[in-house]
């Protein structure tokens, strides 16, 4: 009997002296393993978790492949965790898994892509930039530098942000518009842009839609096109924005994806500890970066924040 309550009172205490356990969070992103963009994302995931004291883990396919993401949000969902934080480029492919969710409990906060189907799916907020809008700001922005004849680079066709994007451009460019589809192979981008400025003559504006995958290959093809042509694109790389400052590239649509990651792990952490949350979606852009903020922006990307 007294090495029983000897014991008892030893597990109570070693009880008393150990924490609580921390919340349990899982983010599932469609980024693919080779995309510098992504790698921002996972940085801030990883400084919000360490800020706010919660255990998070940060999980994407290979390739940007919707049945093997949708998988990886059924495992997420299998291990019950406090928070699921998910990007949504494809609702139909994805709306099953995240349903699921929501339906076992688990709160859901989506990022970066899937602000229009987000609350229907039953996310509790969206963080992330409205693409359309964004596009057609880039758009407009481009037709005033005199563009008439453009090419939209897309090298995730599919992705329902990126489509939004390309569409959103169109129409605030207002001039001709040709959607280029390729993979998210840097040198299938140099050369598939160089292929078509060849072919048409008219081109002078090429739409970007990721500054390391198609935004620093398109400058290259223009560059030794030895064309006139006005180069933009979505996000930031320490490389295509020293191609503003240098002025071989017009300007970047900054969504600061640092803030995508951070905030979504930060909102989810506070909500599974004091069940606190924003009352909206937070809007982490559109930022236009042009050739007199590049420079202070380029050091801050190098380190993987902008």
């Amino acid at each position: 009997m007294k090495k029983f309550v000897k014991g008892a009172l030893a597990a109570g205490a070693l009880a008393l002296a150990t924490p609580a356990f921390a919340q349990e969070i899982v983010v599932v992103s469609h980024g693919q393993a080779n995309d510098a963009f992504w790698n921002v994302v996972k940085n801030g995931v990883e400084q919000a978790g360490k800020d706010v004291g919660v255990n998070v883990e940060y999980r994407a396919p290979e390739t940007f492949d919707m049945v093997a993401m949708s998988q990886l949000i059924d495992a997420a969902v299998n291990q019950e965790p406090d928070g699921l934080i998910v990007s949504i480029p494809d609702a139909d492919a994805l709306g099953p898994s995240i349903e699921r969710a929501v339906a076992a409990g688990i709160p859901v906060i989506s990022i970066n892509s899937g602000s229009d189907v987000s609350k229907d799916l039953g996310a509790l907020l969206h963080v992330g930039q409205d693409e359309f809008d964004a596009g057609k700001a880039a758009g407009a922005e481009l037709a005033s530098m005199g563009g008439k004849t453009a090419i939209c680079v897309n090298h995730e066709v599919g992705n329902v942000a990126l489509d939004l994007r390309c569409a959103g451009f169109a129409e605030g460019f207002g001039g001709d518009v040709e959607v280029l589809p390729t993979s998210n192979d840097p040198s299938e981008i140099e050369s598939k842009v160089a292929a078509a400025l060849a072919a048409n003559e008219a081109v002078d504006t090429v739409m970007a839609l990721g500054a390391s995958s198609a935004g620093e290959p398109t400058v290259a093809a223009v560059k030794a096109s030895g064309r006139d042509v006005n180069v933009a694109s979505f996000d930031l790389s320490a490389n295509f924005l020293q191609s503003i400052a240098d002025g071989d590239a017009a300007f970047a649509i900054d969504q600061q994806q640092y803030l995508q990651g951070y905030l979504s792990v930060n909102f989810m952490g506070l909500h599974a500890k004091y069940g606190l949350m924003p009352g909206g979606n937070v809007p982490s852009g559109p930022n236009l970066v042009t050739q007199e903020k590049a420079a202070q922006v380029i050091e801050l990307s190098s380190q993987g924040i902008r």
